[in-house]
């Protein structure tokens, strides 16, 4: 199942267990997750793009090695709330990716990696440094910003 839709997210979901958030770029895979409870998101690591079967493989391993029951992929909208090339792009990577056979929610992104830049900016993290950890971080923000969201969502009983 791939939806926008939060709460068909939270129904397709077992009650608790751990997601995984993607920040899905032409070049890497910012991979995150967050504990059982859905409270903290953070960073886990960053999958160097090859074949779609190759990124698929490693998505699986990281799944099992992490008991993921979710997918919140970003999903690069333009500004106005329109689909780009890349939105497209990335809505054919998540229906690709439903062999994973995980509830996938596709989660407005806009400004997650500016976010991310310029709070490791202001940390005064160098250029190496953040250009080694912005899509990992993308994932985190994005995969937060979900959880937050089922956080306010009325879980049915």
């Amino acid at each position: 199942m791939i939806t926008a839709d939060v709460s068909d997210f939270a129904a397709a979901l077992p009650d608790g267990g751990k997601l995984a958030g993607l920040d899905v770029g032409t070049k890497t895979i910012g991979l995150a997750i967050c504990d059982g409870g859905w409270h903290f998101a953070g960073p886990a690591e960053t999958v160097r793009r090859t074949k779609f079967t190759q990124d698929l493989l490693s998505l699986r391993k990281f799944i099992d090695s992490q008991s993921i029951v979710g997918l919140v992929i970003g999903l690069p909208l333009n500004m106005d709330g329109t689909d780009s090339p890349r939105t497209q792009s990335v809505r054919a990577f998540a229906r690709n990716a439903s062999a994973l056979d995980l509830p996938t929610l596709l989660w407005d992104e806009r400004w997650s990696t500016q976010a991310v830049e310029r709070a490791m900016i202001d940390a005064d993290v160098s250029r190496a440094k953040r250009a080694e950890k912005v899509d990992a971080l993308a994932a985190a923000h994005i995969l937060q910003g979900a959880i937050d969201a089922l956080a306010n969502l009325q879980r049915p009983q």
